[in-house]
């Protein structure tokens, strides 16, 4: 890590030169300013913060439609300007290396120097690094002020009455052009304005997402994929059934490497009986393991709790709401909103389902299954989280057609988990292997979610650095 930070620093690593070109499709190429690329990050106990940071990175502007006739019907007209950061390693002997970042809603392009910077010195030297913000995100975020207030950066916050509505009516019906379907055009629409024929992936969170669809939709364009904390490419379970099972076992997990001597997963279960409030702890817990796992203290305060005295797990969760507000620039929940229920199938099928019937169907599909699948949450936390509250709310809009069950590609895959992420599980990633006839799955220890976040440690990004620069 400081051997990076050296050698950007200095200016002198592989992302050195004059600014290329213009390429076609790529307008107002311009030396990034740092402003634009952001601040780096640091690995705890840390990189002294804010060290200055030359890196040498070009930016730009790439012009997509707002509709690439993905759906029936006539072609709406209309164009997206979105921003683009490169290196200007244009003659890097491995070929362009695209990161997509997590969210859905997070810009790309304001994290440049902070991804950046946890690369090996090799991997900058092989690869041509490029960064773009995703269509609805960064300046040009679809805003929806209710909704943003009120969830922040959180997956699963319950939203409240009418900000959902509200946000798909401020976006209108061009909300069905912001889903990762026609991400993965504008993507596709980036390679060919970079004039390659092939991109390597690495993508983070929501960002696996997108790489595996992108490779499963176009399998001769990619040379190898990362996909670090596995968003399943057939969508999520919006129940988090795997998540309620992750969350036992990474809290057993903690309790045994502190010695906490009680049982949290029993603790929780009795908590959310007798206080009604899952979908809230599910938040809560599911924050505390975003980044550095921050999982120590749970055990004690939710023994605590289930004896009577909450104060601590109240602190907790008001923590946890504090810490997840975010601005539309910074995470736009109308654009997380649009993609992920266009995405994932909800117990009423997909988003095309009249919106009417919706509830009733989530909750026939809690009724069928028995109370051991909910431990230790209830059906009120599988039909009742943020995420299906959302997208059961969400309004009829016509989405692109996905057919479940796809291989990738036969390339080089690295998938990644951390061993104490619950956001997303580690039956994620060992679901997605399955589906890779080239992967290979690197569970890092002590990690949570997305391993390669400075909080994390090194070991999630020295994997990538081995696996990039390897045969």
């Amino acid at each position: 890590m400081a051997l990076v930070l050296g050698l950007l620093a200095a200016g002198l690593s592989a992302c050195g030169g004059s600014p290329p070109a213009p390429e076609s499709g790529l307008s107002g190429v311009h030396q990034c300013a740092q402003s634009e690329l952001g601040d780096i990050g640091t690995d705890p106990p840390g990189v002294v913060p804010n060290v200055p940071v030359r890196i040498d990175f070009s930016c730009a502007t790439l012009a997509v439609p707002l509709d690439h006739g993905l759906l029936p019907g006539p072609q709406t007209a209309g164009q997206l300007s979105l921003k683009v950061s490169m290196a200007n390693n244009v003659d890097a002997p491995r070929g362009v290396l695209v990161w997509l970042v997590g969210g859905p809603g997070t810009p790309g392009v304001s994290l440049t120097a902070d991804i950046t910077s946890g690369f090996d010195p090799a991997v900058l030297r092989d690869y041509r690094l490029v960064f773009f913000s995703g269509r609805g995100t960064g300046d040009g975020a679809l805003q929806c002020p209710q909704l943003q207030e009120a969830v922040g950066s959180s997956d699963l916050t319950v939203p409240p009455p009418g900000a959902v509505d509200g946000c798909a009516r401020a976006i209108g019906d061009n909300r069905r052009f912001f889903a990762t379907a026609d991400t993965v055009a504008d993507l596709d629409t980036l390679r060919r304005a970079l004039g390659v024929d092939k991109l390597s992936l690495d993508g983070a969170s929501y960002g696996s997402f997108v790489a595996a669809r992108y490779a499963m939709i176009h399998p001769d364009r990619v040379s190898r994929l990362v996909l670090d904390s596995v968003v399943p490419h057939d969508g999520l379970d919006m129940m988090n059934i795997g998540m309620d099972a992750r969350i036992v076992e990474v809290l057993r997990m903690v309790c045994q490497e502190t010695g906490c001597g009680t049982d949290p997963a029993g603790d929780l279960a009795e908590v959310v009986r007798t206080r009604h409030n899952g979908p809230e702890l599910l938040d809560t817990i599911a924050g505390l393991s975003a980044g550095k796992p921050n999982l120590t203290a749970v055990p004690a305060a939710l023994h605590q709790a289930a004896g009577g005295d909450s104060t601590a797990l109240d602190a907790m969760i008001a923590d946890g709401h504090r810490g997840t507000a975010a601005s539309a620039d910074q995470l736009s929940q109308g654009l997380h909103a649009s993609a992920v229920c266009q995405d994932n199938p909800g117990p009423w099928g997909d988003a095309s389902t009249p919106a009417a019937g919706r509830a009733e169907a989530a909750s026939a599909a809690a009724r069928a299954m028995p109370d051991a699948a909910f431990f230790p949450f209830d059906r009120d936390t599988a039909t009742g989280n943020g995420a299906m509250l959302t997208c059961e709310q969400w309004p009829t809009t016509l989405v692109v057609p996905w057919t479940p069950g796809r291989n990738l590609p036969s390339v080089p895959v690295l998938v990644l988990a951390g061993d104490h992420d619950v956001i997303t599980p580690l039956a994620y990633a060992q679901q997605e292997l399955a589906h890779a006839p080239q992967g290979r799955l690197v569970v890092v220890p002590g990690s949570g979610h997305i391993t390669q976040d400075h909080a994390n440690g090194p070991g999630g990004r020295t994997a990538v650095g081995q696996f990039l620069t390897g045969s």
